[in-house]
């Protein structure tokens, strides 16, 4: 009887993570194009709060060692995204911030780096990375960051009024307190990626030097 894979459950839950994402990139650019706005958020939504909320796992994997990743980074970027999904989503469903186009772009931008990530993830576990697709890895996130991020402090920056007359000063000033935590963690992120990408592509290089010379 053959043995499992040692990561086969981290290898499904890649798998499954980037088969989540594409449904939400599929939903977000034909059903944008079909339906527009605010027909996008009314049908998508939900399921991309559920699909959003199961990075949850990512988070327990970072904290228990499971899987060698900063458990500050990782739970940096889960938080945020978690604020938007459930903080203005869920609970400020009258938010004009739903209606806009920053609810497709931030969703677009979702997408492309968690599929990128998850398959990099999954082929790395199997011990079988392309190039190609380390180089998507760590070079997509140049423009999908700043765009993913630039749209979550929009989606914030225009619930605030309905934050502060659905709950009052206290959720007001806590989104404003959080819209001014996102450049330094942005920046925060963005150097550790920059950071991993000469780490990672630099390896990739000077395997192919010592190819050559063989």
């Amino acid at each position: 009887m053959a043995e499992a894979h040692p990561h086969k459950w981290l290898i499904t839950y890649n798998s499954i993570s980037t088969s989540l994402w594409t449904i939400v990139l599929f939903n977000s650019v034909f059903l944008g194009i079909a339906l527009g706005q605010p027909l996008v958020f009314e049908k998508t939504n939900k399921i991309n709060t559920l699909i959003q909320t199961v990075a949850l796992v990512e988070v327990v994997n970072a904290a228990t060692g499971i899987v060698r990743a900063s458990l500050f980074t990782t739970g940096m970027q889960v938080y945020s995204r978690l604020l938007v999904v459930w903080g203005i989503w869920q609970f400020l469903p009258e938010s004009p911030a739903n209606d806009h186009w920053s609810y497709i772009s931030v969703t677009i931008a979702w997408a492309l780096s968690e599929i990128v990530k998850y398959s990099y993830h999954a082929s790395s576990l199997m011990g079988n990375v392309p190039y190609w697709l380390a180089f998507i890895r760590y070079t997509a996130f140049i423009v999908l960051y700043p765009v993913g991020v630039g749209s979550e402090m929009l989606i914030m920056y225009l619930s605030l009024d309905v934050a502060r007359a659905v709950a009052g000063d206290l959720m007001y000033y806590f989104l404003i307190i959080n819209l001014a935590f996102y450049i330094p963690a942005l920046v925060h992120l963005y150097t550790h990626l920059l950071r991993q990408r000469k780490k990672v592509l630099g390896k990739y290089k000077k395997e192919a030097v010592e190819k050559k010379e063989q």
